[in-house]
């Protein structure tokens, strides 16, 4: 018999960018744990891919568009989500942009390429975040927080500063929220994912030289996969982590060790 804390029948979670990787992993996961689920997502037909696996599961599942580095998309959407499953008892601010691989320098990168991640990476981040923060407190039921940050925001990153700070940005609030709405019976947490098999890493991790100075260095000898992140997202969502939160939990395999 499953553990009943873990058990998420009744328990409705929204996962923005939660139509491909990392997203998608932890959506499945939660629908298959029982949880209805909404994902935000800004490519159409990558919604509609995501919304059959996740009915596969048998679940309520629902699939919206949303730009979450739009304020008020975010907070329509957040609405609409909230119709259609009702109260929400987690949320993942998961969407997120990286870095275009032409920047040469730091020295050299244009404002427009800095405020086009800030815009998606910690923006979008507070905008949905304090959405469901608002809400949890209105509807009286706690909840859990979870932003979804990187190893990139604890090591040094050249070239990529700005998504780099976007991630450090987003575990310091997600502690900031810790501590604030601890209170209302709202937790928390951030997940630090290492290297990771998703369509963003893809051209970076089929790169001969960097596979072969890179991969030697997880110590679990291959890259992450988005299926690797449905059971923290389980565990966050559930009631077994009812007096757990200001965490960041860091899954990359062991990298940041070796």
């Amino acid at each position: 018999m499953t553990y009943k804390a873990f058990d998420l029948t009744g328990k409705n979670a929204l996962i923005t960018g939660g139509n491909g990787g990392i997203g998608l992993g932890m959506a499945e996961a939660l629908a298959q744990a029982g949880a209805a689920v909404c994902i935000w997502g800004t490519n159409a037909a990558k919604n509609e891919a995501a919304l059959k696996k996740l009915r596969s599961h048998g679940g309520k599942a629902l699939a919206l568009h949303c730009d979450v580095g739009d304020e008020q998309a975010v907070d329509t959407r957040f609405a609409e989500t909230v119709a259609a499953l009702g109260p929400l008892h987690a949320c993942f601010a998961n969407a997120g942009v990286s870095g275009r691989g032409n920047v040469k320098s730091f020295g050299e990168m244009e404002t427009e390429e800095w405020k086009r991640v800030m815009r998606v990476n910690l923006d979008g981040a507070f905008y949905t975040l304090r959405a469901a923060a608002r809400h949890m407190v209105g509807h009286g039921k706690g909840g859990a927080l979870v932003g979804t940050a990187s190893l990139a925001a604890v090591s040094g990153v050249p070239r990529g500063e700005h998504y780099a700070a976007t991630k450090g940005g987003l575990i310091s609030l997600m502690q900031g929220l810790a501590v604030e709405y601890a209170r209302y019976g709202i937790r928390a947490n951030s997940i630090l994912p290492g290297w990771i098999e998703t369509a963003m890493t893809e051209k970076t991790l089929n790169w001969d030289k960097f596979r072969e100075k890179v991969l030697p260095r997880v110590p679990v000898r291959r890259w992450g996969k988005p299926e690797d992140f449905g059971a923290i997202a389980v565990y966050l969502a559930s009631d077994a982590s009812s007096y757990h939160t200001g965490d960041t939990f860091l899954i990359d395999g062991g990298y940041s060790l070796f």
